[in-house]
């Protein structure tokens, strides 16, 4: 016997919790709702743990004084949250039919349903895409200021980007580092006027017009590190060489929300929707969480505070519901 399109070892049961996406807002919600008795089943996705899989010292996430490695605070994430009856599957969701009160997705062409969704899915930073730059990921390139500006205090750093994002961070690395250099492909910055004249005003910020990262270079041995870039000009392509100890590249970031954006409703660059002081979308029993939501903050302590409140709401969610 089969359950239409459904092999019998592989038929449908009802989740009370689905979780899609993993990363400190997934396993977060994972923790909460597991604990809360509901069993949670979430898709750890193609990325599992999320952005600080790819960092290397996280030094700014409560409870860790003396820092600790991105993927390893990750596994300590995924193992609190198994402990209290979360399943984590290494699987990717294809799509998702959240057209009506019982929710579907679908995962190595499986069909999951569940009475609650919460999305957690995350945000891929945009990179220049150079091999080197995935070499040198978390020793020396990033794409977050915020999280490692800290790492080079008294360095040399280079800002690649010319929107607001890469003004914030140009300003922002300037408080920890001696020289930014700002890297941008025009003759004219893209970003705000008042973030633009806050950047040219700083005596810290060297531009370069016209320009772009050509290879990131540096050292593999005795440790991996960042020693430079080869700049080419967008004009004539001549090349230079340009000294320095890390690269932040501020091109913007993607919400991983493509599968969701014909049911849930997204910002003009695709970030879901969430009403005030809460997780809840536009649809009743979807929740999002993380940086899928969120444009402005993105830290792993921030997506951790949400992936909390996404758990309360849909276990309220289901109380309402009498399940």
């Amino acid at each position: 016997m089969e359950i239409t399109g459904h092999p019998i070892d592989e038929r449908i049961n009802m989740e009370k919790v689905i979780i899609v996406g993993s990363g400190p807002a997934g396993y977060t919600a994972a923790l909460y709702a597991g604990r809360a008795g509901l069993e949670p089943l979430l898709f750890a996705g193609p990325e599992p743990g999320g952005q600080l899989m790819i960092t290397t010292d996280v030094e700014n996430y409560p409870g860790f004084p003396d820092g600790i490695m991105g993927p390893d605070v990750m596994d300590l994430f995924r193992k609190q949250a198994e402990k209290f009856g979360a399943r984590i599957r290494q699987e990717t969701v294809e799509s998702a039919d959240l057209s009506s009160g019982t929710f579907s997705v679908m995962a190595n062409g499986v069909k999951h349903e569940s009475r609650t969704v919460i999305v957690s899915t995350g945000a891929s930073a945009k990179w220049i895409g150079l091999e080197s730059e995935v070499t040198f990921g978390g020793y020396g390139v990033s794409a977050c200021a915020t999280c490692d500006g800290f790492f080079f205090r008294g360095k040399t750093v280079a800002v690649v980007g010319g929107g607001d994002t890469a003004m914030e961070e140009a300003n922002y690395l300037t408080r920890h580092a001696d020289k930014v250099y700002l890297i941008h492909r025009r003759d004219q910055f893209r970003a705000s006027k008042i973030m633009q004249e806050r950047v040219l005003a700083n005596p810290k910020v060297e531009v370069f017009w016209n320009s772009r990262i050509d290879e990131i270079t540096g050292e593999m041995e005795p440790r991996k590190k960042v020693t430079g870039v080869r700049l080419a000009s967008t004009i004539d392509d001549t090349k230079s060489d340009l000294p320095l100890d890390g690269v932040f590249v501020a091109i913007g970031h993607h919400p991983n929300s493509d599968i969701f954006k014909n049911s849930l409703e997204t910002d003009e660059n695709g970030y879901i929707k969430v009403k005030p002081f809460s997780t809840e979308t536009n649809v009743s029993g979807v929740f999002a969480c993380g940086d899928v939501t969120d444009h402005k903050y993105r830290q792993a302590i921030t997506a951790a505070g949400s992936g909390c409140m996404a758990a309360i709401d849909a276990e309220r969610h289901l109380e309402s519901l009498g399940a």
